[in-house]
């Protein structure tokens, strides 16, 4: 059998500190192809944990009969750091409690740091040069001195990932409806994930601004192709955010649901021999990440939302009430908060007294709007 926990030890910050993280490898070691799953580097974002929790056993049972025609690298907590910060009972794992930094932002540019490396040596065969690349990637990774924690995990996670044909990426928004984030590129690729996750939008960016996860490794072969004209270089890992529904939703009946799917999609791949069971059918269409409006909260006040989640809204249309908590209508006035597009209610606050500038919602909109230019992300 081939289903085996690892644990990863990371030295800590300070004094006697020694933070684990536990991880699966599955699946024959000679498999042609790789799956890395990963859940809660937001460590606050607890859905995707509960889903793993039920895959791991689908996995194990088809390891077992021999299914596995892939090679699997399951993290359920991507990140123990994370899971630390707990401050007077309140779990703050969106950033580094110590730095600021938001733990699914500012990834390396591995093109800027590998691209001396690529130099003159990509040949005319995509799988020679997709093997040079990942070669480099992780001769650059093993060469690094970790000065923290959090860059140990950081090029752990990275390693891990690299070589991978398929790189699953899974959080949640606040309050929200399925939906994935991935590359322009790997569109239709990955409508079967689409179709297979039932979400309600497929959210596309060549870079988002914020330096995620997800956008690593389509980053490095999009440049890597781009200043190499002539040479075949493939997007040759199919990477993705998946967004599990909201912070509130890590529920069992959920994660099975959803482990269920996802397996669906494994197996229609081929990556596993086994019955994928009814194709769903095709949903939604990709859609750009330009086009998807975040309305903001103008001010400090408390939401009293109109519209649902999945309802579909038109311009100039209100979408929440913020009620004033101070000024002369204190708790009286309600300002009218309205879309800026035509679309879709994709997410809302779960909290909802809500400061200047907070994320109020998400609406999807097909046309990209002209001040969703640079930074895309909400935080």
């Amino acid at each position: 059998m081939t289903f085996q926990l690892h644990v990863l030890r990371l030295k800590g910050d300070t004094p006697g500190v020694v933070v684990e993280l536990p991880f699966y490898r599955i699946g024959p070691a000679d498999a042609p192809e790789k799956v890395y799953l990963q859940a809660a580097l937001h460590a606050d974002e607890q859905p995707g944990t509960m889903l793993l929790h039920h895959l791991l056993p689908m996995l194990r049972q088809a390891d077992e009969q021999g299914l596995l025609r892939a090679r699997f690298v399951v993290v359920p907590m991507a990140n123990p750091l994370g899971m630390a910060n707990l401050v007077q009972r309140r779990h703050l794992g969106r950033s580094d409690i110590n730095t600021g930094v938001n733990y699914n932002r500012q990834w390396p540019d591995l093109f800027a740091l590998i691209r001396t490396q690529l130099s003159g040596r990509l040949g005319d065969d995509e799988r020679f040069n997709v093997t040079l690349i990942r070669k480099a990637v992780a001769q650059w990774i093993d060469a690094q001195q970790p000065r923290s924690a959090a860059e140990q995990l950081r090029l752990f996670l990275l390693k891990e990932a690299h070589d991978a044909e398929f790189v699953l990426d899974l959080h949640c928004d606040s309050d929200s409806l399925l939906h994935i984030f991935t590359s322009p590129e790997l569109m239709p690729e990955l409508q079967d994930l689409a179709d297979w996750m039932g979400a309600a939008a497929v959210l596309t960016a060549a870079d988002s601004g914020g330096g995620s996860f997800d956008e690593v490794l389509p980053l490095l072969y999009r440049k890597v192709a781009q200043t190499n004209p002539g040479k075949p270089v493939p997007m040759a890992s199919a990477t993705a955010t998946l967004e599990y529904r909201g912070l509130a939703d890590s529920f069992d009946h959920y994660g099975e649901q959803d482990a269920l799917r996802l397996f669906g999609f494994l197996a229609g791949r081929g990556l596993i021999d086994a019955n994928p069971g009814p194709k769903p059918e095709s949903g939604v269409a990709a859609t750009p990440f330009e086009g998807t409006e975040i309305l903001r909260a103008p001010n400090a006040g408390l939401l009293a939302y109109r519209v649902d989640l999945g309802q579909r809204v038109t311009r100039g249309q209100p979408i929440a009430d913020l009620i004033a908590l101070d000024g002369p209508e204190a708790f009286i006035a309600r300002t009218p908060l309205a879309a800026g597009t035509d679309g879709v209610v994709l997410s809302r606050s779960l909290r909802k007294y809500v400061g200047r500038g907070e994320n109020v919602a998400k609406i999807v909109g097909t046309a990209p709007l002209p001040q969703r230019r640079g930074y895309l992300l909400e935080d």
